[in-house]
């Protein structure tokens, strides 16, 4: 490099680190820290109004859902035809969040004809499998595409939980 060049170079990055400096200020001042108000919310008096005698609350039974993890060999083994022939089941099921996320992804792999491993990625870099389908096929019905992977890994899933 030639001495122009590197004291060019220089006075290059002089001038972007003061036109940093000079800008840095006004920039500051227009980000404001968000502030909420809190306000107390008003106390009824006892005088105010009368309680109901007696209340009941309607309460949806609680369902008992078991979460089964992605790593189960039973899930691994009903999923290993899903799959393509010589794919490591352990990788493959490595970073979901249950069994399900995991047979709904290799389902929609195998159904829309995408990699597995292209949708894994997606999905557990916090995409939805809908966008994942609509990225590499924009033509197919991503919608349809997700509802039918959900319904075949919940079977999947309802096979190997006795449920």
């Amino acid at each position: 490099m030639t001495a122009g060049k590197a004291t060019a170079l220089a006075l290059g990055l002089a001038g972007a680190f003061a036109l940093g400096v000079v800008v840095s200020p006004h920039v500051m001042d227009r980000v404001t820290p968000m502030t909420a108000e809190v306000t107390p919310m008003p106390t009824a008096s006892p005088e105010a109004a009368p309680a109901p005698a007696s209340t009941t609350i309607a309460r949806a039974p609680e369902r008992n859902v078991t979460v089964v993890p992605a790593s189960t060999p039973e899930l691994q083994d009903r999923l290993r035809p899903v799959l393509n022939s010589g794919t490591n089941l352990k990788w493959a099921s490595d970073g979901f969040h249950s069994a399900e996320q995991f047979a709904m992804v290799a389902h929609a792999a195998r159904n829309t004809g995408l990699p597995f491993a292209v949708l894994k990625d997606r999905v557990l870099k916090g995409k939805s499998l809908a966008s994942a389908i609509r990225e590499f096929k924009p033509d197919a019905d991503a919608a349809a595409e997700v509802r039918r992977a959900q319904s075949m890994a919940r079977s999947d899933v309802a096979a190997i939980s006795g449920n």
